[in-house]
Order: structure tokens, then sequence, then C-alpha cells
């Protein structure tokens, strides 16, 4: 925070979500602690880089710029600017009913997702019990023993060989 302070394009900040930062948080969507979020604040999105010093300098001096957004329009290309226009154009409760429908179809896909991790894990669970339990088959059906038969085995000959030396 140091780094950028003063910095009038680049805010960066610390939110105690567990004190009187908690609905800040909740507004924002911060499940898990810590959690770094960027981007204009209407739209902030979750950071998935590195935690060091250099990664996150790096993201900050690429990645908090200045981009195409309505407060600065001038930075968007012709068609984000249709896009942007197009929105502005919309009455407020159809674009209110256009965000709740792409915010309900970005909550069916991450539970879509999270089901099939569900069943991934069940899967991997179900392919562990197996491989464990065939092992202790293979275990208990004289493995250890034959290992032991050949090693001794393999002693006696290599013991015999300098006897008859």
């Amino acid at each position: 925070m140091d780094e950028f302070e003063g910095d009038p394009t680049k805010l960066v900040g610390d939110v105690d979500c567990t004190a009187e930062g908690k609905p800040l948080c909740e507004q924002f969507g911060v499940k898990g602690y810590p959690s770094i979020k960027f981007g204009d604040v209407a739209d902030l999105e979750d950071y998935k880089g590195g935690r060091d010093f250099d990664a996150l300098k790096a993201h900050v001096e690429t990645k908090l710029v200045p981009s195409c957004s309505p407060a600065n329009i001038d930075l968007c290309d012709d068609e984000k600017k249709a896009e942007i226009t197009k929105f502005q154009a919309m009455p407020t409760a159809e674009l209110e009913a256009l965000i709740a429908e792409k915010s309900a179809e970005n909550e069916a896909a991450e539970a879509d997702f999270k089901e099939a991790v569900a069943g991934l894990q069940k899967s991997y669970e179900a392919m562990q019990k197996a491989k464990e339990d065939k092992l202790e088959e293979i275990k208990e059906s004289g493995l250890g023993l034959m290992k032991a038969v050949s090693k001794h085995a393999a002693k006696a000959a290599k013991d015999d060989a300098k006897d008859e030396l």
C-alpha cells in the first residue's frame, strides 16, 4: 500500500473483514481470507496471481490502470462504446433484470462446477479405497514373504559364491 500511496490511478487498500470492514466484504463477496480483489469498484474481480511483493507490484502496475468503462469511455474501442451506450439507454428495470439474469447464470455455472467437483471427489475416494483394498489383498497373498525368500536366496547364492573362491 505504501508503494502506491498518493497515486491518483491506483488505490491499494486493506480491509479487516472480521471487524468494521465486514459489511464492505459482504458487499463485494469476500468469502475467504486473505482475499485480493481488483478492478472497477462496480465489478471487482478476484486476484489469482502470486502473493509475493514482486508479483503483486507487477499486477498493480500493469492491471490497475484506467481502462474502458462508463467513467473512462474515451479509453474504449467503438464496439465497447456501443455496448456501454446500449446499456445506458436501457430502462433501469430492464438493465437490473439483465444483470440478475447474468448473475443467475454465473451462480448456476458455479453450482454446476461444485457439483461436478463433488462427483469427482466421490469417484476419487472410491478409486482410492479400491486401490488400498487391492494393495492389502496383494500384501496378504504373501508378497512380503516372497520378497524375503527371494532376498534370502540371493544372499545365500552370493555367500556360496564367496565360499567357492
